[in-house]
C-alpha cells in the first residue's frame, strides 16, 4: 500500500458526505431536479468510508441510482487528488461539462478538474514543424491547423470538427508515445501534453478512461511515456469493462502499420535533414526493413488461409483473428528474422548518428527515438515470434488492410491488482452490472479484487411496472438453420406492435445482415443500421428519427442513452455468449478447465449474463421510461443455465404472448 497521507478520519468525511445528501441538504436546494435517494446516499457514504480507510470497494449501483453523484461529492469533499476513470469518452465530458460545475456551484468547495484523454488526440508541436519543412507537405491541412493553432488552448483535435475520424494526416501530427522525444524535445513546454499533465497535477479531480489509464499503466517504466499525474485514490466507472481494455493495453502487438510508421518517419527525418545520413547506411536498412516487412506480413495474410489453428473468429467488417503457436510460422519465420535483423540494423545505425552531447546527453534526439522505436519493435517481434510465453494467448488478427501479430495475457486479473489497485490507497469500481444473481464472485476473480467490500444498490426504476419481458414460446434452437428465419419474424412482429421505436440488438454482424434483409422491405419504419455511419451520428439519427428502428451489433449494448418513448424496445437476437472459436476466449476457457474449474459455469455464462444486462439496460434510462425486453434465445427456458439469466434480469413482469405487448402499450 502507497505511503500517502490518510484522508480526514472516517467520520469527518461520512458526516460531511451525509449532510450533503441529506434530505434538505445542499443537493436538494442547490440543484435542479435532485431527488434524495436512499441508494444513492447508501453509495456515496460507503464511497466516503473506503476514500477514508482505504482498500477496495466493488459497488453495483442500479440504473437511475444516480451512481456518478454518488462517487464525485465525496471525492470533491475529501479534498485530495481522485482519479475518475470511465469507460467512455461520453461519460467522460459528461462528468466535466455537466457535473463538475453543478457540483462546484452546489457544494460551494473549490477545486480544479483536468479532464484527459490519449495523447493521440492531441496536436504534436514538434512533428507540425516536420510537416511544415517538407517540400511535399499537405499545406492546406498545415494552414488549418496554424489558423486553429490561434485559439486552441488543449490542442485537442475533438476542436476539429470537420476533420474525418479516420484522417491519415491528423496520424502525422498527434502526439503518439511512439514518436515523443521527451523532455528532449525542443516544444517541450509549449507541449499540449506536457500542460495537459501539468494541469491534471494540479487538479482535484482528474478524469480519464479506462484506455488512457490502462496504456498509461503499461508504458509507467518509460522516462516519459505516462501522462496521468500520480494519484493515491480512484474511481474507476463502467468497470465492468476494465478486463477487456486491460487485456488490450498489458498485450504486444506488432503490425504492418506500425513498422510502416517507423520506415515513413525515418525517411522523413533523413529528407528534412534533422538526422543526418553521411554513409547513406540509415536510408539502406529502412529499405531493408521497409522490403522485409511487406514480405512477411504479406506472407501472413495469405498463410491464415491454408495454416492449422485451434481457434478461429470471424468478426464484422472485414476482421478476422486466428490462434498460433511456435510451430505455426513454418518458413514465414525466415522473413520475420530477416525483419528483425532490418530493425537491428536501423537501431544501430540510428544510435551511431544519435551520439552522446556533452555530460552524457543525446545529441540527436530524433535519431534517438527512432532508434529506441526500432529496438522497442524488434523485441517485441522477437517476442511474438517464439510464442512460446504460457501466460500469453498468440493470434494473428486481419482487419481491413491491417494484419497484426499479437499475444495478450490470459489472465490480467494479477495485472489489475499490480498495476492499478495495489497503486492506490483507496479504489472504488462501480457499474451498473457487477453482479451475477446477486453475487460479485465473478467479478472478484476477473479483476483481481477477492478482499474487496460490496455493495449492492438495486435500481430506482420499477420494473414492475416500467416495463415487461417477452421470451417467445416457439422458437428453434440457435444452431438451427431455420433460427434465422424465425428472429426475422418475430422482430418484425415485435416492431409492428411497438411502432418502430427500437434497438435490435445482434451478436453477430451475419445474423444482422440476414434479418434485414428478411424484414427490410416489409418493414414501414425508418431502418437504420450500423456500419452506414458513425456510431455518434447513427444515434443523433435515431434520437430525431420518429418511430426509427436501429439493427445493432456489441458496440451498441453498453454506453448508449436514449432517454423517453423513442426507445421503447430492446430486442436481443441470441445470448451473447462469447464466442469459444475466440483465440483469446479459447484461452481462458482452456486455463480454468486444466485447474480444475468449470469454464462454462465460472467464465462463459457470468460473461453473456452481465453483457445481456448491458443490452438490457439501454431501455430504461428514467422514471417515465416504459417499454418492453425482449430475449428471443429459447435457452433461456430449455437449458439449465437460463435460470441464471433469468434471476439477473430487471424484476420485470415475463410473458410468452406477444399479444401483451400491444396490451402493455396501450395502456
Amino acid at each position: 500500500m502507497p505511503e500517502v497521507p490518510a484522508l480526514p478520519g472516517t467520520p469527518g468525511l461520512v458526516a460531511a458526505v451525509e449532510a450533503a445528501f441529506a434530505d434538505d441538504g445542499v443537493l436538494a436546494r442547490a440543484v435542479d431536479q435532485f431527488e434524495p435517494r436512499a441508494g444513492q446516499r447508501a453509495m456515496a457514504l460507503a464511497v466516503a468510508e473506503t476514500l477514508s480507510e482505504g482498500g477496495v470497494l466493488l459497488a453495483e449501483a442500479g440504473t437511475g441510482t444516480g451512481k456518478t453523484l454518488a462517487y464525485l461529492v465525496p471525492a470533491i469533499l475529501s479534498r485530495q487528488r481522485v482519479l475518475v476513470s470511465t469507460g467512455t469518452k461520453n461519460l467522460q465530458e459528461q462528468i466535466y461539462f455537466k457535473d463538475l460545475p453543478v457540483l462546484r456551484e452546489a457544494l460551494g468547495v473549490p477545486f480544479k478538474a483536468t479532464y484527459m484523454k490519449g495523447r493521440a488526440n492531441y496536436l504534436c508541436l514538434h512533428r507540425l514543424d516536420q510537416l511544415r519543412a517538407s517540400p511535399a507537405g499537405p499545406h492546406d491541412f498545415v494552414s488549418m491547423i496554424d489558423e486553429w493553432m490561434r485559439v486552441t488552448e488543449t490542442g485537442d483535435r475533438a476542436e476539429l470538427r470537420d476533420l474525418p475520424e479516420d484522417s491519415s494526416t491528423w496520424h502525422d501530427v498527434s502526439a503518439t508515445a511512439d514518436t515523443c522525444l521527451g523532455n528532449d524535445c525542443p516544444q517541450y513546454q509549449e507541449c499540449y501534453v506536457t500542460r495537459m499533465r501539468q494541469r491534471a497535477a494540479e487538479s482535484d479531480i482528474v478524469i480519464v478512461n479506462h484506455h488512457l489509464l490502462c496504456a498509461d499503466a503499461s508504458v509507467r517504466q518509460s522516462s516519459y511515456g505516462e501522462v496521468i499525474p500520480e494519484c493515491h485514490y480512484a474511481v474507476l466507472d463502467e468497470a465492468h469493462q476494465l478486463e477487456d481494455v486491460a487485456t488490450q493495453y498489458f498485450g504486444i502487438a506488432v503490425s504492418n502499420y506500425r513498422v510502416d510508421d517507423l520506415v515513413r518517419d525515418g525517411e522523413r527525418a533523413l529528407n528534412l535533414g534533422v538526422v543526418e545520413d553521411l554513409d547513406s547506411n540509415i536510408r539502406r536498412s529502412l529499405l531493408r526493413v521497409d522490403d522485409h516487412a511487406r514480405e512477411f506480413f504479406g506472407r501472413l495474410a495469405m498463410a491464415r488461409q491454408s495454416r492449422p489453428s485451434t481457434s478461429l473468429r470471424a468478426g464484422g467488417l472485414g476482421e478476422e483473428r486466428l490462434r498460433i503457436g511456435a510451430d505455426w510460422f513454418g518458413d514465414i519465420i525466415d522473413d520475420g528474422l530477416g525483419l528483425i535483423g532490418g530493425l537491428d540494423a536501423v537501431e544501430r545505425d540510428l544510435s551511431r548518428v544519435a551520439g552522446t552531447g556533452t555530460g552524457g546527453s543525446v545529441a540527436n534526439e530524433e535519431a534517438a527515438s527512432l532508434a529506441h522505436r526500432a529496438a522497442e519493435l524488434r523485441q517485441h517481434l522477437s517476442f511474438l515470434l517464439e510464442a512460446s510465453n504460457p501466460a500469453f494467448v498468440y493470434f494473428l488478427e486481419t482487419r481491413h488492410r491491417g494484419v497484426f501479430l499479437r499475444a495478450a495475457p490470459i489472465d490480467v486479473s494479477a495485472i489489475i491488482r499490480e498495476q492499478l489497485l495495489d497503486k492506490m490507497r483507496a479504489t472504488v469500481l462501480t457499474s451498473a452490472t457487477l453482479t451475477v444473481a446477486g453475487s460479485f464472485e465473478y467479478v472478484k476473480r476477473r479483476l483481481g479484487a477477492h478482499d474487496a467490500t460490496v455493495l449492492h444498490v438495486p435500481s430506482e426504476f420499477d420494473f414492475t411496472e416500467q416495463a415487461i419481458l417477452y421470451l417467445p414460446k416457439q422458437m428453434p434452437p440457435p444452431k438451427s438453420p431455420e433460427y434465422g428465419v424465425a428472429v426475422a419474424r418475430e422482430v418484425l412482429d415485435l416492431l409492428r406492435r411497438t411502432e418502430g421505436r427500437a434497438f435490435v440488438l445482434f451478436t453477430s454482424y451475419a445474423m444482422l445482415r440476414s434479418v434485414r434483409e428478411r424484414v427490410e422491405l416489409d418493414l414501414p419504419y425508418p431502418l437504420i443500421v450500423q456500419g452506414t455511419a458513425p456510431r455518434s451520428q447513427l444515434l443523433t439519427q435515431f434520437r430525431a428519427t420518429p418511430n426509427a428502428v436501429l439493427f445493432a451489433t456489441s458496440s451498441f449494448w453498453q454506453g448508449v442513452d436514449v432517454v423517453g418513448e423513442q426507445l421503447s424496445c430492446v430486442i436481443i437476437d441470441k445470448l451473447p455468449f462469447a464466442s469459444p472459436g475466440d483465440p483469446i476466449t479459447a484461452a481462458r476457457i482452456e486455463a480454468i478447465n486444466a485447474e480444475g474449474g468449470d469454464a462454462f459455469q465460472e467464465y462463459q455464462v457470468p460473461l453473456a449474463i452481465l453483457a445481456t444486462l448491458q443490452g438490457l439496460g439501454r431501455l430504461i434510462r428514467h422514471r417515465s421510461d416504459r417499454g418492453v425486453l425482449a430475449v428471443l434465445d429459447p435457452r433461456l427456458r430449455t437449458m439449465g443455465y437460463g435460470r441464471r439469466f433469468l434471476d439477473s434480469f430487471p424484476p420485470a413482469p415475463v410473458t410468452h404472448n406477444p399479444d401483451a405487448v400491444t396490451r402493455f402499450f396501450a395502456t
